[in-house]
Order: C-alpha cells, then structure tokens, then sequence
C-alpha cells in the first residue's frame, strides 16, 4: 500500500494573524457565554467527527479529558442516540449541532427545534447555535490547511491529557 503524499500547506494562523485572533476571541466569547464547559466538548467533538476534522477531534478530545470527562462518554460520543451515557440535554445539544454541523435541504425541523427549545432557554439555544458555528469553522480551516492532531499540545497545554 503507497502512502499518499501531500502538497505543504500554509500556516492561516501566521499568514492571516488579525483574523485568527479575531476568530480566536469570538470563540473564547462564545465560551464565557454560558454553555457549560462539558456540553462544549461534546458538542466541539460531534462536529469535528462529522467534518473530519482531525486536528480539532484531537484537541477536544484532550481538553474533555483534561476536564474530567468520563472516558467512555468520549467513546460514546460518535453513537450517543443509542447511549444511555447522556442527559436529555446533551442528547438536544447533539442533536442540534448535527443539524446544524449538516443542514438539510429542507433546513432544521419545527420537531427538532421544539425538541431542543424544552431543553435550553433563548439565549442558551443562541450561545448553543453559535458554539456550533464556531466549531465548523474551525474544523474547515483545519481540514483546509491539515493541521497535524497533536502539534501544538505542549504549546496548549493538552499534553496533560496523558493521551500521547
């Protein structure tokens, strides 16, 4: 089996650095909104799994264990309909970012939106929408750029996820 090479692809950190540190910013702002910190991994997991963001899949599995995420939730994360492992909530909060991570022709559906509204008030369902937003922009920017899962840990700390 040949391995495929690859074209190099440019640092969009060093090359645009105002605008990644405005998109930086906005993402740290959508942190401090009020989404709990876990439901951010999980939803920054679900979307990174469903772009194929590799870079991204890896930091936020990191960061959830550096939190005290449940291991085996990592692992469920990928088949939560069928986990018991997640609060209705967190099913809701995964439910919408896969919505919104792959929007249908038809758009998100007056069920699922009423499924998610019980769950989180206005503004949560807001800071939720555009949690997701964020983590699908980073996800295309990494997959257009392939950042390499893992090479910036020690820089950012993940290398105390002890997941080497």
């Amino acid at each position: 089996m040949s391995q495929q090479t690859h074209i190099p692809r440019l640092n969009y950190m060093q090359q645009s650095p105002e605008l990644f540190k405005k998109f930086f910013e906005f993402s740290n702002a959508i942190s401090a909104a009020g989404i709990e910190t876990s439901l951010s991994y999980l939803i920054d997991i679900r979307a990174s799994q469903l772009n194929g963001c590799a870079f991204c899949l890896d930091m936020h599995i990191k960061q959830a264990k550096i939190h005290q995420e449940r291991e085996l939730r990592l692992h469920h994360v990928a088949i939560w309909r069928e986990s018991p492992l997640f609060t209705p909530r967190e099913r809701a909060a995964l439910a919408w970012t896969e919505a919104l991570t792959q929007i249908a022709p038809t758009g998100v559906s007056d069920e699922l939106y009423a499924e998610v509204r019980e769950q989180f008030s206005e503004k949560e369902l807001s800071d939720l929408t555009y949690r997701v937003m964020a983590i699908n922009g980073w996800n295309r920017a990494n997959i257009a750029f392939r950042n390499v899962p893992g090479t910036h840990d020690k820089a950012w700390g993940l290398d105390k996820a002890g997941l080497a």
